[in-house]
């Protein structure tokens, strides 16, 4: 009696235990590693950090009841909506950004990042664009000086130093003074303590719009041949992610997200060339 009962309460001890191993491991099935390939989180509808400026109106901003928004943050959301992910935006100051991405405190950046230089290219990769814009030169309006690209030469302009901006205008000779960002690069030409700075046209035009008299208007826009596509950027290395990524950019096109969401930011659709 005492030996069945021995073996009994062995029997129930041994299947509890593997019970418990099995809930464990079905529980940890689900369990992605942060250092895992992006891939695995979204296939396993999880959740994925989004760095984003939050100060870049009209991309990445805070609206009056102080929620995220913006084009670029909106557009994230939806591909996320497509994926079947939640997503969790980090924001950080632009020349922290790609820093953030390498060190995987995010997995994609969504703040009009074009991939332009070849050191950037051979970094990242970028989903399929979903707007399309081009430089411009803001400057004051009482300064006549600036009717060409080749005027810029020996101004000072205020640019984000790791920016295509700041390499837009050394090329044509411009002297550069380091900002963090887009309003304070304003703000210094406002005050006269710099020339200009060179921008996205549609944020600039987005500046414009919301401040009429700020004293300061669009000097010179790119060339059409000039426009770049922006997307959302990925360390490199996550083919199957972007694959899938570029697959929910398609469908945002095709159904008419996209330019739903460039006309409510834009007035007009900028997700196409």
């Amino acid at each position: 009696m005492l030996k069945q009962f021995a073996l009994a309460a062995t029997v129930a001890l041994a299947l509890g235990a593997c019970s418990k191993n099995d809930t464990n491991q079905a529980a940890s099935g689900t369990q992605v590693s942060a250092d895992a390939p992006l891939i695995d989180r979204i296939n396993n509808k999880g959740t994925i950090t989004v760095g984003t400026e939050g100060t870049y109106a009209p991309f990445t901003y805070h609206d009056e009841s102080g929620k995220l928004t913006g084009y670029d943050v909106e557009v994230t959301r939806a591909v996320a909506e497509k994926l079947g992910v939640k997503v969790d935006f980090k924001e950080t100051q632009w020349d922290a950004m790609l820093a953030g991405l390498d060190a995987k405190r995010f997995d994609i950046v969504a703040n009009q990042v074009s991939l332009t230089t070849p050191e950037r290219q051979a970094k990242y990769d970028k989903s399929e664009p979903y707007s399309w814009s081009g430089p411009a030169a803001l400057a004051r309006k009482d300064d006549a000086r600036v009717k060409s690209w080749a005027d810029i030469k020996g101004l000072d302009a205020a640019q984000s130093l790791t920016s295509n901006y700041r390499e837009m205008a050394e090329k044509y000779g411009a002297k550069i003074t380091g900002v963090d960002g887009m309003a304070q690069a304003i703000e210094l030409v406002k005050q006269k303590r710099v020339d200009l700075t060179l921008n996205d046209h549609l944020a600039i035009l987005d500046y414009l719009k919301k401040h009429t008299d700020s004293g300061l208007e669009i000097k010179l826009v790119a060339d059409a041949g000039e426009l770049r596509g922006s997307g959302l950027i990925f360390r490199k290395g996550e083919d199957a992610a972007v694959a899938k990524v570029n697959e929910a950019m398609v469908e945002l096109q095709k159904d008419g997200t996209l330019k739903k969401l460039s006309e409510q930011f834009f007035g007009e659709d900028i997700s196409v060339k």
